[in-house]
């Protein structure tokens, strides 16, 4: 009872300090419900990995991960993403110290490696259906497309709000409002890349190697 009551205290001065600061900046708080979408992101996922994982060795007698992957093309698509990840944070640096002709230089570097990257998954996708290797063919197929390709469409809808933000720069300059984006699609594209690292190695090399 008296640790409840001291919780309540901390609370209650902590409440007490923050009305009297006044409200947060709108940056804190778009950055804070831009983390609580991704944490529902991840969440979805998560999902996704738990699927995959039960279904991985349901191939209907067809073929599997040893026989389908690509570690070389995968190594890319890898190397890809991790260097627009990199170009990402570059692009934010110059976003703080307010310098056009720096942003956007690492937001086309940012984008040129983001669509290398899902030009080689494309391809990927597109030599396994030719191959046979349909969603339809097995349950592992469709949990193996129903997570790299929900991962794809992310970096799609990624690549779309890059373009979008570089224009809003070029008509809006770095205002508030602009900067508040620009903080969330740096947190969109860096969660990203935390995904596919997983992903790199949960269905990738654990597959090959099964």
């Amino acid at each position: 009872m008296n640790i409840a009551v001291e919780i309540a205290d901390v609370a209650a001065e902590a409440a007490a300090q923050t009305s009297e600061a006044g409200p947060a900046p709108k940056r804190i708080v778009a950055g804070f419900g831009f983390w609580v979408f991704l944490l529902s992101d991840i969440v979805m996922f998560a999902a996704l990995f738990a699927s995959y994982a039960v279904l991985v060795n349901s191939t209907a007698e067809g073929p599997g991960g040893p026989q389908l992957f690509s570690q070389v093309s995968v190594a890319i698509e890898t190397a890809c993403l991790l260097l627009s990840s990199y170009a990402c944070g570059l692009m934010w640096l110059a976003v703080n110290q307010r310098r056009q002709g720096g942003f956007y230089l690492a937001a086309v570097v940012t984008f040129v490696l983001g669509a290398a990257f899902l030009g080689l998954e494309i391809r990927e996708f597109s030599d396994m259906i030719a191959r046979g290797a349909t969603p339809q063919a097995s349950a592992f197929l469709s949990a193996f497309f129903a997570l790299v390709g929900c991962h794809g469409l992310h970096v799609t809808v990624g690549l779309i709000w890059l373009v979008v933000m570089m224009a809003q720069v070029a008509f809006k300059g770095f205002r508030a409002s602009v900067e508040r984006r620009l903080l969330c699609f740096s947190l969109f594209w860096h969660a990203l890349d935390i995904i596919w690292v997983a992903l790199f190695t949960v269905v990738y090399l654990m597959g090959v190697r099964s």
